[in-house]
C-alpha cells in the first residue's frame, strides 16, 4: 500500500494537482488541513488520477470546511490520528501530540500547521509524520514537501520525506 501525505497547500490546488500527476500511483491521500477549500478539487484529482479516496482534516484556516478537526485511520494494523495539529500545540514541538496520540491508543500520527517536514520514529511506540508544507515551506532551504508511506505486504512500513525542487514541476 502506497500512501501520500500532504499539508497545508493554503488553496493552491494546481501545485497539489501537479504533484499527484507526477506521482501517481498511490492507494490513498491523506491532507492534513489548511486547504481553504479546495476540498472538492483535491478529491476530485486524487479520484481522477489514481482512482483512490482521499482522507482530509480541517485545519486552522479552513473556516468555513464541513471537514473534521480529526479522523482515525486503521491501515494494516496501524491505528492513525490524522490532523492538523494546531489544537495540540505543535508550534511549540510535537511532546504535546505524542502523549495525547499514545494515551489514546495510537500508534501513529500525521499532523501539519508548522509547515516544516518532520518524522519523528524515536519513541517505538509512536511514529510522529508532518510532511511539511507543498505550498508555503518555512524549513531550512524552503522546499516544498510531502511524505509518501509505504507498507509492504509482510506489514513493513517505511515513510520518505519528499522534497520538490524547482524543475519537479517542469
Amino acid at each position: 500500500m502506497k500512501v501520500l501525505i500532504v499539508s497545508d497547500t493554503h488553496g493552491r490546488g494546481a501545485d497539489y494537482s501537479k504533484l499527484i500527476r507526477k506521482i501517481a500511483p498511490m492507494d490513498l491521500v491523506i491532507h492534513c488541513g489548511d486547504l481553504e477549500g479546495q476540498e472538492h478539487e483535491i478529491e476530485a484529482v486524487t479520484r481522477q488520477v489514481c482512482g483512490c479516496p482521499a482522507v482530509m482534516v480541517a485545519g486552522n484556516n479552513d473556516f468555513f470546511s464541513s471537514l473534521k478537526n480529526e479522523v482515525t485511520l486503521e491501515l494494516e494494523g496501524h491505528k492513525i490520528l490524522v490532523t492538523h495539529g494546531h489544537s495540540y500545540y505543535v508550534s511549540m514541538g510535537p511532546e504535546f501530540i505524542r502523549q495525547e496520540a499514545k494515551a489514546r491508543g495510537y500508534d501513529m500520527v500525521f499532523y501539519g500547521h508548522t509547515h516544516k517536514p518532520l518524522l519523528d520514529q524515536t519513541d517505538p511506540e509512536i511514529t510522529l509524520l508532518n510532511p511539511g508544507s507543498l505550498c508555503y515551506p518555512r524549513q531550512e532551504g524552503r522546499l516544498p514537501s510531502y511524505a509518501v508511506m509505504t507498507i509492504e505486504p509482510d506489514g513493513y512500513t517505511h515513510f520518505s520525506i519528499c522534497y520538490i525542487d524547482r524543475d519537479f514541476y517542469g
